[in-house]
């Protein structure tokens, strides 16, 4: 029988075994050689490895290239004043608009105040004409026009990620941006339509059946002097050519025809809106959109445009026509058309503007502001300018209350309407906004904008906007429709004031 001896006594066995031969090759050479292949490598003493995980500090860092600036777009106006720290991140076309243009988003590590400085001195001092600008250097958005050249910029309150501040509602949203990065937008848009004074044409001057025969020319005594001759741009048309004030007396205020028009892309005008616009349109209140040169009229027949953006001359000429008809069984109620006799309020609508009578009109019965009216900075009314909100609640909610306005504050409308940009509503449109809610259903931001806890106050209007606001005149219980307003018999007698003006679209 096999003895079997313990783990623990053969480990020290092999243990003294291994001691002894090592100590026997001490000095032999397979001792140095045992020695050496245990030993440390010396040459890594004077050549450390190489760091695999780590760049050498020596190699330049390849860095990630930038991102290329989106090109300038090829109609960009040389005119618009560019921002040196601002690069272009994004360029969409403009939909509805009244002429070329596109929206164009820029970005700039620069603060808001920077950014905005540098654009309202290049405005007042580049021959731009400001129709609206911030009122303090936290952001905001300027409207200037130079020539036929429109532009919005918009600076919103603070950097954002999201969708600019400018007014429209078709604007795609910024490019996002870290809270360093400020995103601003312009818009610019061609209407054609030049600013600069032009010389009159031929038709202008007048003919010769206009000049006095030779028994008509006062005499000698009677001859005005060279500085109480009219120049050459005031001398008047036939058409315009003002009559006599007693004749002027006699004859009656009149609105235009009236005749409904048949508009062709009624299919266009949002579904919510659909009836206010048909139901004007058959009144004879409504004109056709600003025809575009390369639109076939023949074939499409006559287009209202109902997403393009109303001037302010428009809304006044539909304003007073739509009041005046929807009204016509009752002349208290009416408003007169000015004369041509009569002493312009605004330094930008001549006598011989074809819109005269209908914004002189409004001006005369206060419900624009004017220096008539007080208003002693309100010396311009930019006619082609665009209609933003607030504009039309001031001009609209007066004829719709025929009393003055309730006074207002910022608090008052937020507990009313609950708009989180109550901020940014002019003070004069407040009192106007406020009055507006205490109308109910029949409120024109409800009727005209649907349900809504942002009014943006300077996003421009719609056509078809417009026409919605004038569908109905008053207050709850005592108003009435352009609906209503279709079976009414109009009185023959009119309201005296000027003879019939042509409006112009």
């Amino acid at each position: 029988m096999p003895v079997l001896f313990p783990h623990s006594v053969l480990r020290a066995s092999l243990a003294v075994c291994l001691l002894g031969v090592l100590s026997a090759c001490a000095n032999t050479n397979l001792g140095d050689a045992l020695q050496r292949s245990l030993g440390a490598d010396p040459t890594l003493k004077d050549n450390p490895p190489k760091n695999l995980g780590r760049p050498s500090p020596n190699k330049p860092q390849t860095t990630p290239e930038k991102q290329k600036s989106v090109p300038l777009p090829e109609d960009f106006p040389t005119e618009i004043p560019r921002y040196q720290q601002a690069s272009l991140e994004q360029v969409e076309p403009l939909k509805d608009a009244a002429g070329p243009g596109k929206l164009t988003i820029w970005s700039s590590p620069d603060p808001i105040n920077l950014i905005q400085n540098f654009y309202q001195k290049t405005f007042e001092s580049g021959g731009w004409e400001v129709l609206d600008q911030p009122e303090d250097q936290d952001g905001g958005t300027f409207i200037v026009r130079r020539n036929d050249l429109d532009v919005t910029l918009s600076i919103p309150a603070r950097a954002t990620t999201g969708k600019s501040t400018a007014a429209s509602s078709s604007k795609p949203p910024a490019v996002a941006t870290n809270s360093s990065v400020t995103t601003f937008d312009i818009q610019y848009v061609r209407d054609g339509k030049d600013t600069k004074a032009q010389k009159p044409t031929q038709a202008q001057k007048p003919t010769q059946a206009q000049k006095p025969t030779q028994t008509q020319k006062p005499t000698q005594a009677q001859k005005p002097t060279q500085a109480q001759k009219p120049t050459q741009a005031e001398k008047p048309t036939q058409a315009q050519k003002p009559q006599p004030s007693s004749e002027v007396a006699s004859k009656p205020a009149q609105v235009r025809s009236g005749q409904p028009e048949k508009f062709t892309d009624l299919d266009k005008v949002p579904r919510d809106l659909r009836k206010y616009v048909a139901d004007l349109a058959e009144l004879g209140v409504l004109t056709p959109g600003t025809a575009n040169p390369k639109t076939n009229a023949d074939s499409q027949g006559t287009q209202f445009a109902p997403n393009q953006t109303i001037s302010r001359r428009q809304y006044a000429r539909w304003l007073m026509d739509a009041n005046n008809r929807i009204y016509a069984n009752r002349p208290g109620l009416q408003i007169r058309l000015a004369s041509k006799t009569t002493q312009p309020a605004f330094q930008d609508v001549p006598r011989t503007d074809p819109d005269f009578p209908y914004i002189q009109g409004l001006a005369d019965a206060g419900l624009i502001s004017s220096p008539l009216s007080g208003d002693s900075t309100a010396v311009l009314f930019r006619p082609d300018a665009p209609l933003t909100r607030e504009n039309l609640m001031v001009w609209k909610v007066p004829l719709d209350t025929r009393k003055a306005l309730p006074k207002a504050s910022i608090e008052a409308v937020k507990e009313t309407w609950g708009f989180k940009d109550t901020a940014e509503i002019d003070p004069k449109a407040l009192r106007a906004v406020l009055a507006d809610f205490r109308n109910g259903d029949l409120a024109n931001i409800r009727r005209v904008f649907g349900y809504t806890i942002l009014f943006q106050p300077k996003k421009a209007v719609t056509r078809a906007e417009a026409a919605a606001a004038l569908w109905y005149f008053g207050s709850q219980g005592e108003g009435q429709s352009a609906k209503e307003a279709l079976f009414i018999k109009p009185q023959t007698s009119q309201p005296s004031g000027a003879p019939k003006a042509t409006p112009s679209n």
